[in-house]
């Protein structure tokens, strides 16, 4: 079955079956790599991608669901410029080590970011409770995304001045 559908920005056509997951059309159909294979059990959200907006796992969403719909991943943020702040905030806080979880806490938090621009710690790890870093544990990247809360901050009352 042909599912159509918006990648980071462009519209894209692909052959799935029935029963695949979003995943691995990502990964190995259109050769996204930032899309981490993790758990494939939606329990470490390093699959995490935007889909209409919203941070889902796409080891668990069938691509036929796709269909009409927008995803976006960390590539397009990146290259788009919005997740300049946040990327700024998690290496200045040192929320980064080997980088595994990166791309799903980033796309995670820019969602909460979005939807709740100064949010509190307790609103940070609650979002954020669907991703695992075995690497820093979770202190300096919510420092991160509380960092990055103020730099959106700054940005959009820069814009204002204008």
């Amino acid at each position: 079955m042909k599912v159509s559908f918006t990648l980071n920005g462009r519209r894209v056509e692909v052959d799935v079956e029935p029963n695949e997951v979003l995943l691995d059309v990502l990964r190995l159909k259109l050769g996204v790599k930032s899309v981490r294979r993790g758990c494939e059990r939606a329990e470490c959200g390093a699959c995490t991608v935007l889909l209409d907006g919203k941070p889902v796992y796409s080891c668990t969403v069938l691509a036929p669901m796709v269909d009409g719909r927008t995803v976006e991943t960390v590539d397009y943020l990146a290259s788009n410029g919005e997740l300049k702040p946040l990327v700024e905030a998690f290496v200045k806080v040192g929320a980064i080590q080997c980088g595994f979880c990166t791309p799903g806490f980033l796309l995670t938090a820019y969602s909460l970011l979005r939807r709740n621009p100064q949010p509190t710690v307790e609103e940070v790890k609650k979002a954020i409770e669907g991703n695992i870093c075995r690497c820093t544990g979770y202190q300096k990247i919510i420092e991160a995304i509380l960092l990055a809360s103020k730099l959106y901050a700054e940005k959009r009352s820069e814009r204002k001045e204008e």
